[in-house]
């Protein structure tokens, strides 16, 4: 059974870090592109932040860009996002998302990938 789980989500202080993780388990990431979204109550789920299959192309939406930083390791078939300097604006449902990786660039549209995690909470307030 193919699946993505997300982990490492939770109330942070304005200012504060957290690295999520995205576990992937009945099939091997080292094909797959994975992508990480976010959702904020009453909005379209957004790109965050992709990576190729061999963790050597990254990509990152404007709003994080600086901040977060995209990683995987295929030998633990996880793909990890580290976020610092979060901000009130960073509030939302983080998923992870896979697509194979057949050399295109790194997708930005939800549609373009195959397979999601159930996603995890991601809480900044002080």
């Amino acid at each position: 059974q193919v699946q993505l789980v997300e982990s490492g989500g939770g109330l942070v202080q304005p200012g504060g870090s957290l690295r999520l993780s995205c576990a992937a388990s009945g099939f091997t990431l080292d094909d797959y592109a994975i992508g990480w979204f976010r959702q904020a109550p009453g909005k379209e789920r957004t790109f965050v932040s992709g990576v190729n299959w061999s963790g050597g192309s990254t990509y990152y939406a404007d709003s994080v860009k600086g901040r977060f930083t995209i990683s995987r390791d295929n030998a633990k078939n996880t793909v990890y996002l580290q976020m610092n300097s979060l901000g009130p604006e960073d509030t939302a449902v983080y998923y992870c998302a896979a697509v194979r990786d057949v050399g295109r660039a790194i997708a930005t549209m939800p549609r373009r990938y195959d397979y999601w995690g159930q996603g995890t909470q991601v809480t900044v307030s002080s």
